[in-house]
């Protein structure tokens, strides 16, 4: 069994594969958290709770002032009991207090993980789930903690619900998960970003104080990634105790990490709790976003081998899981809004020639969009661009043997547009003010299930009329005027949360429809790369950002939490149309292969020996594509700390490496470099595909590959070895 209660101490034990989770009743009334990390066969309460009378910290028990709710590691804190550190879950009751006081109950274990409705999941056929019960018997308001772990991996998930009994109860703040330790021994890891600057590590010292890292733009976003790192101080990519949080939700959202005033510490993530509230009238029930929990004891590499195992197996739906992406050209940085029927056709007769696989057709397709300030939510075809519209050009590309896609912008709308000026209530607003403009538009109301089925219908039709592969479903505005006309004025504070669940109806009313395309989320790139819509869609634009230099700290900081498998690159056009930077053909494609590989620039107008160039880019892609997008992922060179940048892939069966190597600027009188591989069989022999050259799998991983001196800026190589027999 994963889960088991041990009645005479009182412990929950919580076993993965390779880690144990111990939670302990105190008192036969509080959940304290115990331990956390490698697992551990025999436990016999070795680091048992430590009770002192501490100064200025409440007692429950007038007959004992040594226990405190102030300094108990918890699993679950409130607020107004005694604990002055951050709490989990915050309401407000009908005589606008906020004091609750939940005491356990009672526990289940389960075999099976119940289903979440309304918000994505993770998911799989063996699970376990422990079941906490807590209530508030004055109030009314019980809360459930879920516990779900995973035969094959070693993650935990979990995930809160609240049930008031007898009044109706606001929540105020309503976390997923909280886990509490009593060391502060850690640095805080977190990704931060910006448009065209997307997910850069960021590791500081924890000092004392809360650390908040978040979202309340109405999305995850670029700005701060839904996931947050607990290292070892000397902790390494390979060394040192490491936890982690990731999100598995798409909107608004709140990550910190407290240190109190006995060097405790205190990791939290949940839903935005600013601006931002759920009415829970008398027996309804509310439930909070998942929360996946991952530790390792080998460093980040044996992290991020964890969640791309999970997010391979239990997060992307089962029919893209072990299905390879094609190669695509996506004609956005070749013609913008300028195009015709007759250069897509020339752009895509060119792509088959050089062996790309599908056809994606970007923005502008639909009547009057020619800039970004016109048309959105107007989704009809525009007969001047494409006079035999979508169905003929379709039927055009799959006559070439190429598979075709399109990009949708469902959640926006344009003031210049036919469905804003006879809707204009379907946007989100506050009522009798100004609307706040972003980039030319608006964001439609999808607390509203009128727009939400308006959106289904529109998309619907064009995916009815002809063959479609690929959608490229984009999201490039954030949320302001955060209300709506549809809600009463109660539940105003509740339009952001009920935003994400109109469009998770949405995209999994459309996936289900439609389970045969491919959907790739975007947010003007990176800016909604999140657990909650990879649940539904299968890959992501990692970012609009296309310059290779700054694609390889961009796909290094991503593959933190995800697996090449879900990671969207491409090669693009010189100078780069975001930082203007020229780089090799040659690089640039070798970091693009480190993901889903695509291209984005006019094939029509390189020379033939740049298309010949291209052609053998893509005849290798799809000879190593299975390697890198199932295989194992190792990170070699950190580009945030060094002048290079170095990953490895692996195959499963470990017969098959591919390893990528940039270095970004040449250096005078510069030293020579020794590159140590990862993750192959030290016992085996392997050769170099372009040498002939036979290495053993030890010494590549410890003595390592000796690399050229070239002088020149933004070089890079690729090395392909197998098995030799």
């Amino acid at each position: 069994m994963n889960i088991v209660f041990e009645k005479e101490s009182q412990r929950f034990f919580i076993n993965t594969k390779n880690t144990t989770y111990i939670i302990e009743i105190v008192k036969n009334e509080f959940l304290a958290h115990l331990y956390w990390g490698k697992k551990i066969e025999n436990y016999f309460g070795s680091n048992k709770i430590m009770f002192r009378d501490r100064g200025f910290s409440p007692n429950i028990f007038k007959e004992d002032r040594t226990f405190s709710l102030d300094t108990l590691p918890q699993e679950y804190p409130q607020y107004g009991n005694g604990d002055f550190r951050p709490c989990a879950y915050h309401i407000i009751d009908k005589d606008n207090n906020t004091f609750s006081d939940l005491r356990y109950i009672s526990f289940e274990i389960l075999k099976e993980k119940p289903k979440l409705n309304g918000l994505p999941s993770s998911h799989g056929e063996k699970i376990e789930t422990l079941v906490l019960t807590l209530l508030d018997e004055i109030l009314g308001l019980e809360v459930k903690l879920y516990y779900s772990v995973f035969y094959d991996s070693d993650v935990i998930v979990r995930r809160t619900s609240f049930k008031a009994l007898k009044d109706e109860i606001i929540l105020d703040r309503m976390l997923s998960a909280n886990v509490d330790f009593r060391t502060d021994n850690f640095d805080l890891l977190s990704l931060y970003g910006a448009h065209n600057n997307d997910r850069n590590i960021d590791r500081r010292p924890l000092t004392s104080g809360t650390y908040v890292l978040e979202s309340t733009r109405g999305a995850s976003s670029m700005h701060q990634s839904p996931f947050i790192v607990l290292i070892d101080k000397e902790g390494t990519e390979n060394y040192g105790d490491v936890y982690a949080m990731q999100f598995i939700y798409s909107g608004s959202f709140y990550s910190a990490v407290h240190v109190d005033q006995y060097r405790n510490v205190r990791m939290q993530m949940g839903l935005q709790p600013f601006d931002n509230n759920w009415i829970l009238a008398k027996g309804e029930t509310f439930d909070t976003p998942e929360v996946v929990l991952a530790y390792s004891n080998s460093g980040l590499t044996g992290l991020s081998n964890q969640l791309h195992h999970f997010v391979r197996n239990h997060i992307i739906k089962e029919k893209w899981k072990n299905k390879a992406r094609p190669i695509l050209i996506n004609n956005w940085e070749a013609t913008y809004f300028n195009f015709t029927e007759e250069k897509l056709l020339a752009l895509a007769k060119e792509a088959k020639e050089i062996g790309i696989e599908l056809f994606v057709l970007d923005d502008g397709w639909f009547k009057n969009r020619n800039s970004d300030t016109s048309s959105l939510g107007d989704w009809e075809v525009d007969r001047n661009k494409l006079p035999n519209g979508i169905d003929g050009l379709a039927d055009k590309i799959h006559s070439m043997g190429l598979k075709f896609g399109i990009w949708f912008e469902p959640e926006m709308i344009n003031e210049d547009s036919e469905l804003y000026r006879s809707h204009p209530e379907y946007t989100i607003q506050i009522k009798n003010r100004n609307l706040i403009y972003g980039r030319g538009q608006f964001v439609l109301d999808l607390s509203n299930k009128e727009v939400c089925n308006f959106i289904i219908e529109s998309i619907s039709k064009i995916l009815d009329s002809q063959k479609i592969d690929y959608v490229k479903w984009d999201m490039n505005r954030h949320i302001t005027n955060a209300g709506s006309l549809f809600l009463n004025s109660k539940n105003q504070r509740e339009c952001t949360h009920r935003y994400m669940l109109g469009l998770y109806y949405i995209v999994e009313t459309l996936v289900e429809k439609y389970p045969d395309i491919l959907f790739e989320s975007c947010s003007s790139g990176g800016g909604r790369f999140d657990l909650g819509l990879l649940c539904y869609m299968p890959q992501t634009w990692a970012s609009d950002n296309t310059d290779a230099i700054c694609r390889s700290k961009i796909q290094y900081a991503t593959s933190l939490m995800y697996p090449s498998l879900v990671v969207g690159s491409h090669v693009s056009v010189c100078p780069n149309h975001q930082v203007g930077r020229i780089t090799p053909l040659e690089t640039r494609f070798n970091i693009a292969l480190c993901g889903n590989l695509g291209y984005e620039l006019d094939l029509t107008l390189l020379s033939n020996e740049e298309k010949s160039e291209i052609k053998n880019q893509i005849k290798f892609y799809k000879k190593v594509r299975d390697i890198v997008q199932f295989g194992d992922y190792y990170r070699l060179l950190n580009p945030f700390t060094t002048n290079e940048y170095a990953v490895n892939f692996v195959s499963k069966n470990k017969e098959e490496i591919i390893v990528v190597y940039l270095k970004v600027l040449s250096e005078p009188a510069a030293p020579f470099h020794i590159l140590k591989l990862k993750g192959l069989d030290e016992n085996s022999l392997y050769v170099d595909t372009v040498t002939n050259n036979v290495y053993s799998g030890a010494e590549l991983m410890y003595a390592g590959l000796s690399l050229e001196n070239v002088k020149q800026d933004f070089y890079s190589k690729k090395w392909y070895f197998k098995k030799f027999n």
